[in-house]
This record gives C-alpha cells, sequence and structure tokens, in this order.
C-alpha cells in the first residue's frame, strides 16, 4: 500500500500534467484553425490546376517539354517526404512512415528529399539515402522554391524516372490520411483521383503547348508542394490536439483515482512535514526567537 505522502506527490504530479497538456491542446486548436483554414482555402485550386495539367499533357506532344518525358535511363524514384519537426502528435509521423516502407521497397531504388526533422532520422534508420533536408530551422513553406528547385534539376539530369509526394492529407479534425502523389513527369497520375468529368483536351491551346507549359509547370510543381505542406500541416496540429486532450483527460482520471484512494477510509495520514534544524542550529533560533518577544 502507497504511503500518503507519496500518494500526496502523485496528485500534484498528475495536476501539473493536466495543466500543460491542457495549454498544450489549447495552443493546437488555434493552430489547427488557421492551418485548416489555409489548407482548404487552396485544396480545390491544388486540385483543379492537377487535373488540368495531366489532362492537357495528354493530348500534348512529350517531345514539346522535357518534364513530359519519363527518363528511360534511370530506375530510380525521387520522394519529397514532409513530416514534422516535433513529436506530440499521436501516431501522426508513425503512420506516414510505415505507409512509406510499404510503398517504397527496395531501398536502393528510391531517394528522398526531406522536410522535417521526424522524416530525417526515419530516413536514416531505414537507410535510405537521403538526398537534401529543408526546414529544420526555417518554416517549411520558405523551403519550396529550393525543393523544387532541386527536383527540377536532378530530373532533368536523368537521375530519376519520376518524382512523387508524400505527405499526410488533412481529411478532418479527426482524421488524417498517407498519401503520395506523383508530380513528374507530367501526365503520369499518382493516388489522387482525378476528376473524370472534367475534359480539357478540347482545348485550344494559343500561342503553343509549348510556351504554355513554359509558363505553366514551375507555377504547377510550386502548387502540388506548397499544398502538401499546408495539408501536413493541417494534419499536424489537428493530431496534436486530440493527443494532448487524450493525455489530459487521462491525467484527470488518474488525478480522480489518486484522490478516491488518499480519501479513502481507513487510511492514516502521514501528518505533513514541518522543517526541521539540526543540533547547532537551535541555540540561535531560540535567540533570535526570544529577542523577537521582547522588542
Amino acid at each position: 500500500m502507497a504511503s500518503s505522502r507519496l500518494i500526496r506527490g502523485r496528485i500534484k504530479s498528475a495536476k501539473n500534467i493536466a495543466q500543460i497538456t491542457k495549454a498544450m491542446e489549447m495552443v493546437s486548436a488555434s493552430k489547427m484553425r488557421r492551418a485548416q483554414a489555409l489548407a482548404l482555402s487552396g485544396k480545390f485550386y491544388a486540385q483543379k490546376i492537377y487535373d488540368a495539367v495531366y489532362e492537357l499533357a495528354k493530348g500534348t506532344d512529350p517531345k514539346n517539354h522535357p518534364l513530359l518525358i519519363r527518363n528511360l535511363q534511370s530506375d530510380k524514384t525521387l520522394v519529397i517526404l514532409i513530416t514534422t519537426n516535433k513529436g506530440l502528435c499521436g501516431s501522426l509521423n508513425t503512420n506516414l512512415f510505415r505507409a512509406a516502407l510499404k510503398w517504397f521497397t527496395p531501398s536502393s531504388k528510391f531517394d528522398f528529399i526531406v522536410l522535417g526533422k521526424k522524416g530525417e532520422s526515419f530516413v536514416v534508420r531505414a537507410q535510405y539515402r537521403l538526398m537534401a533536408a529543408f526546414g529544420l530551422k526555417e518554416s517549411f513553406l520558405s523551403t519550396v522554391s529550393p525543393v523544387i528547385s532541386l527536383a527540377i534539376s536532378e530530373y532533368l539530369q536523368g537521375n530519376y524516372k519520376e518524382i512523387m509526394i508524400v505527405y499526410n492529407n488533412f481529411i478532418n479534425a479527426l482524421k488524417q490520411e498517407p498519401a503520395k502523389k506523383t508530380i513528374l513527369p507530367v501526365g503520369v497520375a499518382g493516388l489522387v483521383d482525378i476528376d473524370e468529368e472534367t475534359d480539357y483536351s478540347d482545348f485550344l491551346i494559343e500561342p503553343s503547348s509549348e510556351e504554355l507549359f513554359e509558363a505553366l509547370l514551375p507555377h504547377y510543381l510550386e502548387n502540388q508542394v506548397r499544398e502538401a505542406i499546408l495539408e501536413s500541416e493541417a494534419s499536424e496540429h489537428s493530431a496534436r490536439m486530440i493527443a494532448m486532450k487524450n493525455a489530459t483527460d487521462n491525467a484527470s482520471d488518474l488525478l480522480k483515482d489518486l484522490t478516491l484512494e488518499y480519501n479513502r477510509p481507513g487510511r492514516k495520514k502521514s501528518p505533513p512535514k514541518f522543517p526541521t534544524w539540526s543540533q547547532p542550529e537551535w541555540p540561535l533560533v531560540s535567540k533570535l526567537f526570544i529577542k523577537k518577544m521582547y522588542e
């Protein structure tokens, strides 16, 4: 049977944990609302530009632009993996890593560009080749241009047959799913469904398809990476809010159980612990006390 003093210490610890996790839950809820608004505001546009470029690429000669041609001299794939820098977000990263291990085997045929410290650790542990890591200190959105520049450069050099994005797709505050999307070569559909009701193949392109793709493709690629980042950030804050809420509930339940145990009838409660003085200090304490009384 635990002593009363030990139970009092556990009660104090449970209260402190509940206060900390409650504060973290409120902070995550505030960040989640902003991230969710940003992710949902651009989701429709990102899907439509993805559909449009895919449909236009199907009706265009691949020789019109190098990003439309699949590299046949390489059998490797470049993966842009978007994770988090911090933990305390439940199984969000674990589910993403488990899906990545399932999708990308054998490891020798896949290289990674990573956003986030958690992704960097995963790639090293799983023995994939890490090309570059971004967003370890700066914000993820500020890394969109260098990430796309590096990916396009590697693709045009013929080092990879395709480039994919892997991220957490934000469904709602309670549900986030691992997702992958092929962004290069343009015209190769990933796991994101294409809207079959939309047909862009009958469009008249002016001045030419070459000039259209020259202006559209860089914007298209940056938009796809930016949208994946916003989805991942909304998923992160949502998962952390839920994880902190669960931690707060567990701490509150533990506090109730400890309080019931402490107040159980028949338990001998140890008296509060008062400060004690060593033997040499007693004369000095007595003198100060007597002097105070006669002042």
